[in-house]
């Protein structure tokens, strides 16, 4: 294939070079996108008068056609193409002519690549984000049944204090539904800052009406300075630790379920789907799709590395490095998209085993504090509390007792404050049912907890 630029060269490039410089074999994926914004731009030159009624309905005729062939599989990319937007102009104009050729009157590839790309990460947040619902819709029913499920709290990796399971899992629905808000932050600001029109990089000689491409493309306005429109990639930095961030959340989660469903805590079972077993050992059950979501965090952390690294040292404006955008920020696209889609169905089957939790939660000594707060309740100082509590603990690990077994003689030999209802006070149910403090372990409390996220699910 011809390049487009090749008039001023007098020899063609070098087939290892030409392969190196081309990048359709990643960015024929935004085909839609740049057809859709192509035939935005034929409508405004035919509206300023730059191209004529003719010519704008030949090349819309030829664009819808190149878009219905594509989808349909009649259309194969040609991957001896530069990228994406030539092999849409070569395709054009093959089949409508010297029409075809007007299309890039007053733009570029730099500005036409950066309105493609922001269309085409607008449409997988909007993706992302309906999957991320549906990964919440997954924690809030599960949260639902088990809101008295009782499971030992952690702080450092050791018991702390009882909770519930569904303030548990509820912490990560929270995470979740920041990361939807990240998204659509990011997605706002895109939306305020259509690059078409900016040209190479000075914009163009002619009377364009950029404000009414971007409103016809949904875009809520224009980048203001068109050097910046052809050289800003925030939107996909920002997009890129977005995601890192969800992936983040995603690991943590997947860390927590590996750690639940071993034998040492056996509070959950995954479900035969989202398992694998073993080549050697028959017994094995092995949580292979947490541990890859918890691996495949690191290669979306590396994407945004990449893209970071790569912007770092540019000058203005367009660079060919930043040709290197796009393979970073769909493999993380790619990543999230898999990642969510496969860790809502594995938590959504996954059995919660709640007798094993309850057992866990009765060893570890996690109702001192409700012990201690209960002599606090009878006029002791809390560090004073503290310390008494603390010699309990001790004597209890010495002698093979737990809180709970203690006699009230020997409690009495303590403080002279502890009287029978101290049992009662130290109970785990009436150890969680006591925290009643807004965005506690308490029922209620989680239960606003559902509301919300019930809420944004329904928005």
């Amino acid at each position: 294939m011809d390049k487009m630029w090749a008039g001023r060269f007098e020899k063609a490039l070098d087939k290892q070079a030409d392969d190196f410089n081309s990048s359709i074999h990643f960015d024929s994926r935004m085909y839609k996108q740049d057809i859709i914004g192509s035939m935005a731009h034929a409508i405004m030159l035919r509206r300023q008068g730059i191209i004529s009624e003719t010519e704008e309905k030949e090349i819309q005729k030829g664009l819808s056609g190149i878009l219905a062939d594509i989808e349909s599989g009649d259309l194969q990319f040609d991957m001896n193409a530069e990228d994406i937007h030539m092999f849409v102009e070569s395709e054009l104009t093959k089949r409508i002519g010297d029409a075809g050729k007007k299309l890039h009157t007053a733009r570029s590839r730099n500005d036409q690549v950066a309105l493609d790309i922001r269309m085409y990460l607008m449409s997988e947040c909007e993706e992302i984000g309906g999957l991320l619902k549906d990964l919440i819709r997954a924690i809030r029913d599960l949260a639902k049944k088990h809101k008295t499920t009782i499971m030992p709290g952690y702080t450092h990796l050791q018991r702390a204090q009882p909770i519930t399971f569904a303030h548990h899992i509820l912490a990560y629905g929270m995470m979740f539904t920041r990361d939807i808000n990240r998204l659509g932050d990011a997605v706002k600001r895109m939306y305020e800052s259509c690059s078409i029109g900016s040209c190479a990089l000075a914009g163009t000689t002619y009377d364009t009406d950029r404000e009414w491409e971007a409103k016809r493309l949904g875009f809520s306005g224009i980048s203001l300075n068109s050097i910046d429109g052809v050289s800003d990639r925030d939107f996909c930095v920002e997009l890129l630790s977005a995601y890192a961030m969800i992936m983040m959340h995603l690991s943590r989660f997947s860390e927590e379920i590996i750690l639940w469903s071993s034998w040492e805590f056996k509070f959950v079972e995954l479900d035969d789907s989202y398992t694998t077993g073993s080549s050697i050992m028959p017994q094995k059950k092995n949580p292979d799709m947490a541990e890859l979501v918890r691996g495949k965090t690191g290669r979306v952390y590396g994407d945004l590395m990449a893209l970071l690294t790569t912007l770092k040292g540019l000058p203005l404006a367009y660079n060919k490095d930043m040709q290197e955008d796009k393979e970073a920020i769909f493999d993380a696209v790619d990543t999230v998209k898999k990642c969510v889609s496969i860790f809502t169905p594995m938590l959504a089957t996954m059995k919660v085993l709640p007798e094993n939790m309850l057992s866990a939660a009765g060893k570890g000594f996690i109702n001192a504090t409700d012990l201690a707060d209960y002599l606090v309740k009878k006029g002791k100082p809390f560090r004073t509390a503290y310390k008494i509590v603390g010699e309990i603990v001790a004597y209890c690990i010495q002698n093979g007792l737990i809180l709970e077994t203690v006699s009230l003689d020997k409690y009495k030999e303590f403080d002279d404050s502890f009287e029978k209802d101290l049992y009662g006070e130290i109970s785990l149910k009436t150890c969680v049912e006591k925290r009643i403090s807004a965005g506690g372990t308490g029922e209620k409390s989680v239960e606003k907890q559902i509301e919300f996220l019930t809420e944004l699910l329904n928005d």
